[in-house]
């Protein structure tokens, strides 16, 4: 019987890790594309915010409704609340906050995989930044530097004034390099509006070299009670841990079950295709109907669709996309293109 219950003990000890998940390269890839080239505490505080999605979804109500609240406003307006300092830095820039909120199985996946897996996750970004910086679309302008730190790229606003803009990651990182299978998440646009911060707004940042997110101050609108947040390396709560999505209910960010593509893009098992008939189907899927078509579905069905016809990518770049995010301010939720 004692050698019965002891093998039952270490069963149940090594469930937990037996039941987490790993996530792969290209499913990193594809959680990080559409963060990676922000600001480096924008980053950190991303990444720290989507390990409480339940303080995310009542940050993004509060801001819903509360429209004309941004900036160092807003933050001070909820500093009461027990949600974390970094869903709270959020409410700066509420179409961030929006898009992370209609993006529910990307948020839980991006906490997740931050949790488990922080090294790799660091190293995605820099990743995704040599690619966008190779491809001539993350570089140095009027109120953002980008500069080297040893082999670390790094991405700061050039005042206390931070503009967290829209990006396209099919036309800010090129052609995407996992094929069909693995594609990065793509939100709604939006137009970005400059926001003033006070000093110590970011109280995170990334050691790139160390691969992990520091705190480097206390946050300035901590709750009294979060005493949890203090200098070094940052740490997850265990006041409220982290509740995973069960796997059964866990829709994957990507088709995993799917061959790895080969190295041209394309999987082996793919349906076969006659020479030119992608570019005729992309053209087909692309054209205005097909955009109002898209544009008119609900969130729920974008949702269900794990992979959608390939956008095309246009020359325009970080700032062409900007000019562009106010005419699509109607669409709603997560969409993942030609893909999360």
């Amino acid at each position: 019987m004692k050698f019965v219950l002891a093998v039952l003990a270490a069963l149940a000890i090594c469930a937990p890790a037996q039941a987490q998940k790993v996530y792969s390269q290209a499913e990193l890839d594809a959680l990080l594309a559409p963060i990676a080239l922000q600001p480096d505490g924008v980053v950190s505080q991303v990444l720290i915010a989507a390990t409480y999605p339940e303080d995310v979804a009542a940050a993004a109500a509060w801001s819903r409704a509360n429209p004309y609240q941004r900036g160092d406003a807003a933050v001070r307006a909820v500093e009461q609340e027990s949600w974390d300092p970094a869903v709270k830095s959020l409410l700066a820039f509420p179409e961030l906050l929006a898009r992370m909120n209609e993006s529910p199985q990307w948020l839980h996946d991006l906490g997740e995989a931050f949790l488990s897996q922080q090294p790799q996750v660091m190293d995605t970004v820099q990743g995704l930044r040599r690619r966008a910086q190779a491809n001539g679309q993350l570089a140095t302008n009027n109120d953002t530097t980008v500069y080297q730190q040893g082999e670390a790229i790094v991405v700061q606003p050039r005042t206390e004034i931070v503009y967290v803009r829209y990006y396209d990651p099919y036309v800010v990182y090129g052609p995407w390099w996992w094929g069909p299978y693995y594609v990065p998440v793509v939100w709604r646009p939006w137009r970005p509006h400059p926001v003033v911060v006070v000093r110590g707004f970011f109280y995170s940042q990334p050691d790139w070299h160390q691969h992990f997110v520091r705190v480097v101050n206390r946050p300035v609108y901590a709750h009294p009670q979060q005493v949890h947040v203090v200098p070094g390396k940052w740490q997850h709560t265990a006041v409220r841990p982290y509740v995973r999505v069960p796997e059964s209910q866990r829709k994957p960010i990507v088709q995993s079950q799917q061959p790895m593509p080969a190295a041209n893009g394309w999987s082996a098992h793919s349906p076969k295709q006659q020479h030119g008939q992608p570019q005729q189907q992309n053209r087909a899927q692309n054209g205005p109907r097909a955009q109002v078509e898209r544009r008119g579905q609900s969130a729920p069905q974008r949702e269900q669709r794990v992979v959608e016809p390939r956008r095309q990518a246009g020359s325009q770049g970080w700032r062409g996309q900007e000019a562009r995010g106010g005419g699509e301010q109607r669409g709603r939720g997560e969409q993942r293109g030609p893909r999360g």
